[in-house]
C-alpha cells in the first residue's frame, strides 16, 4: 500500500471516531415548565416546583368518576387471608360480646366455682400483689374469687378477644387517663362497659366505648347529630370519661365508689351511703346498689385480674389489625363518603368504619366551624394528601352524579330482596352485589350498620343477570325434634345466655346444636329444646 493510500485511510478512521464520539454524548434535553399563561381551559394543573419565587406547573392527574367504578377492580386476594380478615371484621362488628358482658354483670352470680387450676392461695397472693400497685381495694373475698373463676372457666374465648382487641385501644385510654391523673387500671371499665365495640348501644340507650347517656355526653361537649355521634368516637368519649370519672372522685374520694357512681349516678351511691349507715366502703354498700352495679364494680376487678396475669394463664393473644400509633388524622375539606374513599385510596370499608365509628351515615360532613377528621392506616395517608386536590374533585362531580333519579342509574327491573343471615354485614352484602354501602342504606332506609338476621333488604344489583339470593330461597328449613324433651318459648328480651342461665348444665353452645342454630339472634315465639 502506497503513502498516499494510509494517509487517505489513518484520516477516514479519524473522522469516523470523531464523528461517533460526538453522537455519543447526548444533547441536553430542554425541560418546558408551564406557568399559568400556558394553561389550557378544562385540564387540571397542580405546582410542579418553585424557582426563584414563581410558579411552574404540571398537568394534574385526571381521576375520572365512573359510576360502575366497582365492577372495573378485578384485582385477585389471596384466598387464605381473605377468609381470616373475614372472621376478623365479623369479630369486630358483631355485638354478641357486648351482649354477654351486659348480661353477666347485670345477672352477675357468686356461687363457689370448680375451677382447681387457680387454687384460693395463689388467687390471694396475687391479689395482695395487685393491690399494693393500684388504689383500688382489691382484697380478696369470696364473691371476687368466683367471679374470677366463673370467668376463666366460661368466658375465656371472649377475654381472649378483648385482650386482641386492647392492644388497639387501650393506648388512646391510657393517654387520656394520665393527662387527667386517673389511674391507667381505668380502662379495664371500657370492656365492662362496651366489650370495646365503640358503636355499642345499652337498652335504656347509653352509646359508645364509654357508654355515655346523651345528657350526660352533651354535658361533658360530645356532640350528636344526625350526621356524628361523639360519644363512639375513641378518643374524645375517651377525654370526657376521665374529666367524669375525675368530677366522680372528688366527690367521693375513693375510687370503688367514683366507679360505682360513674354506672349508677351519683345519687345512687349516695342513698346507697345513707342505707348501709354510713359505712363508705363498696363491699359494706353493695346490697343497696343498683342490682347491675352491685355486679359492676366484681367484674371490673376480676377483669383487670385476668388481663394482669393473662400469661399465667396461658392465653394466646391473637394481634390486632391495627395499632393505634399506626394511623393517622386527616381533616376533611369537602364532605366524604366512606365509600369514595375506599374507592379512592383502597382501604376496606369496614376497616373505615372500625377506623371511624363516630360516623353515623358512613358520611365525613364539612360544616364551618367544626373539625371533623378522617383516620386512615398510615400507608394511605400519603395516597390521600398526594392526591387531596384531584380527590377532591372526583368527590364533587361523582356526588352530583349521586343526585339523579334512581331510574337514571339503576333498573328497576332488577330490584331484588335479599335476607340477612347469620354473619353478615353490611359490606359483605354490598360486595356481594357490586354496590356501595351507602346505597344499601339509602334504598332501606339505614341510619345505622346494625343488621339482624332474617331482615329483608331492597338491592339493585349492578349485575342483573346475576344469580343472587333471595327471600324466595327453597332451602329446606332444619326441622327440630322436640318430642320427650324439655322446651323453652322465647320471650322478649331474651338472649341466647340468659335462657342458658335459666337451665343449669346447658350453655350457649348446647342450645345452639340441639336447635340448629348458627348465630345469636332469637325470634320471639320461638320453641327452643334446652335438654338432650
Amino acid at each position: 500500500m502506497n503513502r498516499k493510500h494510509i494517509t487517505l485511510t489513518i484520516g477516514f478512521l479519524l473522522c469516523a471516531l470523531v464523528s461517533f464520539g460526538q453522537d455519543s454524548i447526548p444533547k441536553k434535553k430542554e425541560i418546558k415548565r408551564l406557568t399559568e399563561a400556558d394553561f389550557v381551559e378544562g385540564e387540571t394543573y397542580v405546582i410542579d416546583t418553585i424557582i426563584d419565587g414563581k410558579n411552574y406547573f404540571k398537568k394534574g392527574i385526571n381521576i375520572k368518576p365512573e359510576i360502575d367504578s366497582i365492577q372495573n377492580r378485578k384485582l385477585e386476594d389471596l384466598p387464605q387471608a381473605a377468609v381470616m380478615d373475614e372472621k376478623w371484621l365479623e369479630e369486630l362488628y358483631s355485638n354478641v360480646l357486648f351482649d354477654s358482658i351486659y348480661e353477666s354483670v347485670t345477672t352477675l352470680k357468686y356461687d363457689p366455682v370448680d375451677y382447681p387450676e387457680l387454687s384460693t392461695d395463689t388467687l390471694k397472693a396475687r391479689l395482695a400483689r395487685l393491690n399494693a400497685r393500684t388504689p383500688f381495694n382489691i382484697e380478696y373475698n369470696a364473691s371476687l374469687e368466683s367471679v374470677i373463676k366463673s370467668y376463666l372457666k366460661h368466658r375465656r374465648n371472649s377475654m381472649s378477644r378483648l385482650m386482641s382487641l386492647s392492644h388497639y385501644y387501650f393506648p388512646l385510654f391510657e393517654e387520656s387517663l394520665d393527662n387527667n391523673d386517673i389511674p391507667l387500671e381505668v380502662k379495664y371499665l371500657a370492656i365492662v362497659e362496651s366489650a370495646l365495640k365503640p358503636k355499642a348501644r345499652s337498652r335504656v340507650g347509653a352509646t359508645g366505648l364509654w357508654q355515655f347517656m346523651y345528657g350526660t355526653g352533651k354535658e361533658h361537649g360530645l356532640d350528636v347529630s344526625s350526621y356524628v355521634d361523639e360519644r363512639s368516637d375513641p378518643i374524645k368519649s375517651s377525654k370526657a370519661a376521665s374529666e367524669y370519672l375525675a368530677r366522680l372522685y372528688r366527690i367521693f374520694g375513693d375510687w370503688d365508689l367514683a366507679l360505682a357512681a360513674y354506672n349508677s349516678g351519683p345519687g345512687n351511691v349516695s342513698k346507697a351511703i345513707r342505707r348501709s349507715g354510713g359505712y363508705k366502703n363498696y363491699w359494706n354498700i353493695r346490697p343497696h346498689l343498683p342490682r347491675e352495679t352491685a355486679g359492676y364494680l366484681p367484674a371490673f376487678l376480676a377483669t383487670m385480674y385476668i388481663f394482669e396475669y393473662a400469661e399465667e394463664h396461658g392465653f394466646k393473644i391473637q394481634p390486632p389489625q391495627y395499632h393505634y400509633v399506626e394511623t393517622d388524622t386527616i381533616h376533611v375539606k369537602q364532605m366524604i363518603s366512606f365509600d369514595q374513599v375506599s374507592e379512592l385510596v383502597d382501604v376496606p370499608i369496614e376497616e373505615l368504619q372500625f377506623l371511624n365509628p363516630s360516623y353515623k351515615l358512613d358520611i365525613i360532613p364539612f360544616i364551618k366551624g367544626e373539625d371533623y377528621t378522617l383516620r386512615l392506616p398510615r400507608e394511605a395517608i400519603g395516597r390521600f394528601v398526594t392526591n387531596e386536590t384531584e380527590i377532591y374533585a372526583y368527590v364533587t362531580e361523582e356526588m352530583s352524579k349521586r343526585e339523579k333519579p334512581l331510574p337514571q342509574l339503576f333498573d328497576s327491573k332488577s330490584k331484588t330482596t335479599y335476607r340477612v343471615r347469620s354473619g353478615d354485614y353490611l359490606g359483605k352484602i354490598a360486595r356481594k352485589f357490586g354496590v356501595r354501602v351507602s346505597q344499601l342504606k339509602q334504598w332501606n332506609g339505614l341510619r345505622s350498620n346494625n343488621l339482624r338476621i332474617g331482615q329483608r333488604l331492597t338491592v339493585y344489583p349492578r349485575h342483573s343477570n346475576r344469580k343472587t339470593v333471595s327471600s324466595s330461597s327453597n332451602t329446606p328449613k332444619k326441622v327440630i325434634n322436640t318430642a320427650g324433651k324439655s322446651t323453652y318459648k322465647v320471650r322478649e328480651g331474651d338472649s341466647l345466655w340468659s335462657i342458658s342461665q335459666k337451665f343449669p348444665g346447658v350453655s350457649v353452645q348446647n342450645i345452639k346444636e340441639w336447635n340448629g342454630i348458627s348465630g345469636n339472634k332469637l325470634k320471639i315465639g320461638t320453641t327452643l329444646v334446652v335438654s338432650k
